[in-house]
């Protein structure tokens, strides 16, 4: 270029900045089309000319990103032009030994992977980085070369014959050098994993070869490629024969993928640079073009004179990553003429992102982004800006689509959710074949078989033995089997809850001071509070769960999870004081057998355990019992270290070793793994640690009842059933709220479920099986928060990675019922696996408590707030939040919540107020009420809000981008304010999230920052944000 290119960057009102290259002396037109674009026909096919043109008067003049949407707006009349997938493989002629050949040295699905030729090897995906020159050399290709839609050939020799014909039609080939062209263009293609193979095609000549061979011997002198070998013809059939694409690789391309095929190199034989733009009409396999057998429909060649191989590298670069341009993707494949490739270009360039230079590091290659955001925006016209919504109305649909709107009829909600839920039933069962749904069920076997048994033993030194292990085991059976089958959310895992428990031991106590029977007068509150839970069915009240937000769920998740971290640490220090490390001399000594020649000393050496097995004889007092000085320690192994495998190994997902599928499988029985390994090593060491007690018999721990209550006893007054209503609702509150915020955590958005929520069907579920419960003198089942979140954890569902270095995304949970009813049928099963289960350490259990503990606090908000209160500004990470709202509210929010769950815990740790806990969890959605007099309506919408963290962050980035395009027909019709912008640079598409270490970020962006004129706008912002 006679004179240096300048930017100019042209504010937009949040539009992303026009990047344009000026230069006195050669203008950057667009009505600057050479040649006729349309592509001759193969004359042994025949076939119709492509001539449809658009009739614009003044599609010169209108900006790209609107000529662009123009394009795609067009109605695809035939098939030919339908848009695939597309895998772009870049190719350069090199000199390999004696032979001229062409290399592949770069690939695209998404991201670009290159050929390392110190390692021999392909480089890891990443974002490509171009350079602007680049760009503009390639418009300038375009604008000047030859360009040849909807060519017909069949194969690579017909489609070379074509390209020479017409490049020599139009002038830009002279003849004599035609056959050299065309020799260069049927060179042999090698590919990568054909040099990893370390394998040779055979040398194949032609007829053309020998032909030719003496002649281009002579011209092809100074460079590599200058060379004329033998060459097989890589569009005849024998080529195809011979030729394996890499089967491998073929599992990453997209089903009914295309290839485009971009050939660079240079010859001596030209005096200047020649290039070509084909699509063909019908997508063929072009014998060995292509790395997989896929079929070819674009083809960019760019041949020149020696010196500018690295120039026409980067040249084809910014090829390929244009054909992997969602955008200009679809462009190529709808484009009619020239021009219409050109305003693919400059859109490109309108949306490109620019870092200066000597601020980044050109070597660094930048990590795809975690998420791709959508380009819709870059497809669709800009709309209008759509008048304020009425908050009211949306949350009133809101709350229709999830069944929390009252019906005004009895029932009306109840028979919405059967609605709801019953064409799913079916497929509730469908949808668990799958290997995750069994890793799911045995791992929370074990995480709800340890409580119940726990709690069963507590509840028997509460109530006296009428309710114990076997009771618990039993109630799970039933409730989990009922609840299962029944319920209109079986991802809810039921179990026993501490308040629960307390509520028990007030009623046991009440009744032994009044003389009453104890079972009966519970069965008369468990009939009153099933009747009131089916009441509060029949008036809608789950409608009041949508009172439930962040701040109330968040703290009492958070409670929850901190409750199992407890105990678990509290019961692994229990065990330190029972069975201390430092305790006296252990009086127990092995000595010979009688008649034995070997002395006391060689026998004192044998273990307590391994005495007998060589005849040996204990003596002392305590040879009764095993020496236990170890077992304290042996149990912080087996707890932390049950606690760290569960952990190291659910991550094992995105770790670099092994297959997908390998990784999957281990990180989907991570605790089932951690658990046989830390019992393994247990009984390895022969530790008499605590081991896990099962019921062995399938009868009630009382033998003076049975498995049915008698509703009346002579204890009793006959006025007894009437007052159990006072108790009974207490229990209700109790209930309600333990099963409707965990629910609410459940159905959370960011879970993504698909198949609908059923508060007003799990009530009405649980109200009989508490009924049943009291009828056989059962323990109650509630939702258990730890256990339902780890349960939805365990069948998260992400998609499969099929381009090199694509994230897998987020898709939502496995929703089915099998998991759960299969839960509690083994829980129900387990008197008769007694003998194995006896063998599982306790201590290892309590591993499998902390472990749930901590992973049910990721992804909570409330838990993400705390730890950013310890962090320097410059450290904290980017959250959504933290985007919006100063820090200081942000820590003001935090802390109030924070000494609501201090209030929480210490009502929780007092027996004599523990059975208030209901009552405060209604009092914190007071609270949170209370708490629109301290922060804004924009605050709370922000820090209060279920919308899970990357929907909130994609509608503010769709806000932004809706707004730059409404600043886009600002400047066409002056209606709206600019803004001030801000220059940045990367390709478009992947600027969210990129951000390297040392501040890299892609090279080419341009990005712009939109500055807010008062809070009313603000405001209107916020309420697009919240849908």
């Amino acid at each position: 270029m006679p004179q240096q290119a300048q930017l100019k960057h042209i504010h937009g009102h949040g539009r992303l900045p026009r990047v344009i290259a000026t230069d006195s002396t050669r203008p950057w037109t667009m009505n600057s089309s050479s040649g006729d674009d349309e592509a001759p026909k193969d004359p042994r096919t025949g076939g119709e000319d492509f001539t449809q043109q658009f009739t614009e008067n003044d599609f010169e003049v209108t900006p790209p990103a609107q000529r662009v949407q123009f394009i795609l707006g067009e109605d695809v009349d035939d098939g030919t032009h339908v848009s695939h997938p597309l895998f772009s493989e870049m190719g350069m002629l090199v000199k390999e030994g004696d032979e001229i050949e062409w290399k592949e040295t770069a690939r695209w699905i998404k991201f670009e992977e290159d050929v390392e030729e110190g390692g021999n090897r392909w480089s890891k995906p990443h974002v490509a980085t171009l350079s602007l020159h680049s760009l503009f050399e390639l418009r300038r290709l375009l604008v000047n070369g030859s360009v040849m839609l909807d060519m017909e050939a069949q194969n690579l020799e017909v489609m070379a014959d074509l390209v020479c014909d017409h490049m020599v039609s139009a002038g830009a080939l002279p003849p004599g050098v035609k056959d050299k062209v065309k020799d260069a263009l049927l060179r042999r293609h090698r590919h990568q994993h054909e040099y990893a193979k370390k394998t040779r095609l055979p040398i194949i000549r032609s007829l053309a070869d020998m032909r030719n061979h003496s002649s281009s011997k002579k011209d092809m002198v100074k460079s590599p490629s200058n060379q004329s070998m033998a060459r097989p013809g890589s569009g005849t059939e024998l080529s195809e024969q011979q030729h394996k694409g890499n089967t491998h690789f073929m599992r990453k391309i997209p089903p009914g993928a295309e290839a485009s095929n971009i050939l660079v190199g240079e010859v001596d034989f030209l005096e200047r640079t020649l290039s070509c733009f084909i699509r063909l009409s019908q997508a063929v396999v072009l014998g060995d073009l292509t790395e997989v057998p896929v079929p070819t429909r674009f083809v960019f060649i760019l041949l020149g004179p020696p010196g500018s191989q690295s120039n026409f590298h980067e040249i084809g670069r910014a090829m390929a990553t244009l054909m992997s341009d969602e955008i200009f993707h679809e462009v190529a494949y709808r484009a009619r003429k020239r021009d219409h490739l050109l305003s693919g270009v400059d859109e490109f360039l309108d949306a490109v992102t620019v870092l200066p230079p000597g601020e980044w590091d050109p070597t660094i290659r930048i990590e795809p982004p975690a998420a791709i955001p959508s380009q819709e925006v870059r497809k669709r016209p800009p709309e209008l800006p759509k008048e304020e919504v009425d908050e009211e109305e949306e949350e009133a649909r809101l709350r229709e689509e999830n069944g929390l709107s009252r019906t005004g009829r009895l029932f009306g909600g109840l028979i919405n959710d059967i609605k709801r839920k019953a064409p799913w039933y079916l497929s509730d069962y469908k949808d668990a074949l799958s290997m995750q749904c069994v890793a799911s069920w045995i791992f929370l076997y074990f995480a709800c078989l340890s409580p119940i048994i726990t709690f069963g033993g507590l509840l028997a030194e509460a109530t006296g033995k009428h309710m114990a292990a076997m009771e618990s085991l039993v109630s799970g059976f039933v409730c989990g089997m009922g609840y299962g089958f029944f319920s209109g959310q079986p991802l809810t895992i039921l179990g026993s809850t501490g308040p629960v428990l307390v509520f028990e031991s007030i009623i046991y106590e009440f009744c032994q001071r009044m003389g009453w029977e104890y079972m009966t007068f519970r069965f008369w509150i468990g009939m009153w509070v099933a009747g009131i839970c089916i009441v509060l069915t029949a008036i809608d009240a789950s409608a009041l769960v949508c009172y439930i937000t962040r701040f109330t769920e968040e703290n009492f998740a958070t409670l929850i999870a901190f409750i199992f971290i407890y105990k678990a640490i509290e019961n692994v220090v229990v065990i330190g004081k029972n069975f201390p490390v430092n305790q006296g001399i252990y009086d127990c000594v092995c000595t010979p057998p009688i008649g034995s020649n070997a002395s006391v000393v060689d026998y004192a050496k044998y273990n307590w355990d391994s005495c007998e097995s060589y005849n040996g004889t204990l003596v002392g007092g305590d040879c009764g019992t095993p020496p236990t000085e170890n077992v304290f320690l042996m149990s912080v192994v087996l707890c932390a270290g049950t606690f760290l495998i569960s952990t190291v190994l659910k991550e094992f997902k995105n770790a670099l070793f092994f297959p997908s599928i390998v990784r999957q499988y281990i990180s989907d029985f991570s605790v089932l793994i951690a658990i046989f390994a830390m019992s393994f090593f247990d009984y390895s060491l022969g530790v008499p640690t605590q081991k896990l007690e099962v019921p062995n018999e399938l009868k009630p721990t009382l033998s003076t009842r049975g498995w049915l209550i008698p509703p009346f006893s002579e204890k009793n007054p006959w006025w007894s059933p009437i007052i159990a209503v006072f108790p009974a609702l207490l229990g209700t509150i109790l209930i309600f709220m333990d099963q409707q915020i965990t629910a609410v955590i459940v159905n959370r958005k960011e879970n993504k479920l698909k198949k609908g929520c059923g508060y007003h069907l799990d009530l009405f579920i649980l109200s009989i099986l508490i009924a049943i419960c009291s009828m056989m003198g059962l323990p109650w089942f509630v939702a258990a928060t730890v256990l339902s979140i780890n349960h939805v954890n365990s069948l998260k569902l992400e998609s499969e990675c099929s381009a090199p270095g694509e994230k897998p995304q987020f898709l939502g949970v496995r929703e089915q019922r099998v998991t759960h009813i299969l839960i509690f049928l083994t829980i129900g099963g387990s008197v008769l696996l007694t003998p194995l289960l006896g063998n599982i350490p306790m201590p290892v259990l309590f591993g499998v408590f902390l472990y749930m503990g901590v992973a049910s606090l990721k992804g909570l908000q409330f838990f993400d707030r705390i730890l950013i209160m310890f962090m320097p500004a410059k450290y904290q990470p980017d959250y959504m939040f933290l985007r919006q709202v100063p820090i200081k509210r942000v820590h003001l929010f935090t802390m109030i919540q924070l000494a609501c769950l201090i209030i929480l815990w210490l009502i929780k740790s007092f027996t004599q107020t523990s059975i208030l806990f209901p009552l405060m969890l209604v009092v914190m959605i007071g609270i949170r009420k209370a708490l629109d007099l301290v922060f804004t309506r924009r605050e709370l919408k922000i820090l209060d809000d279920i919308m899970p963290e990357m929907t909130k962050r994609a509608a503010a980035d769709d806000l932004h981008k809706l707004d730059a395009e409404v600043g886009l027909l600002a400047r066409i019709f002056p209606w709206g304010k600019g803004s001030r912008g801000r220059v940045v640079t990367k390709p478009p598409g992947l600027d969210d999230g990129i951000v390297g270490s040392g501040g890299a970020v892609g090279a080419g962006l341009i990005s712009c920052t939109t500055s807010n004129a008062n809070e009313k706008e603000f405001e209107a912002q916020s309420s697009l944000l919240k849908k």
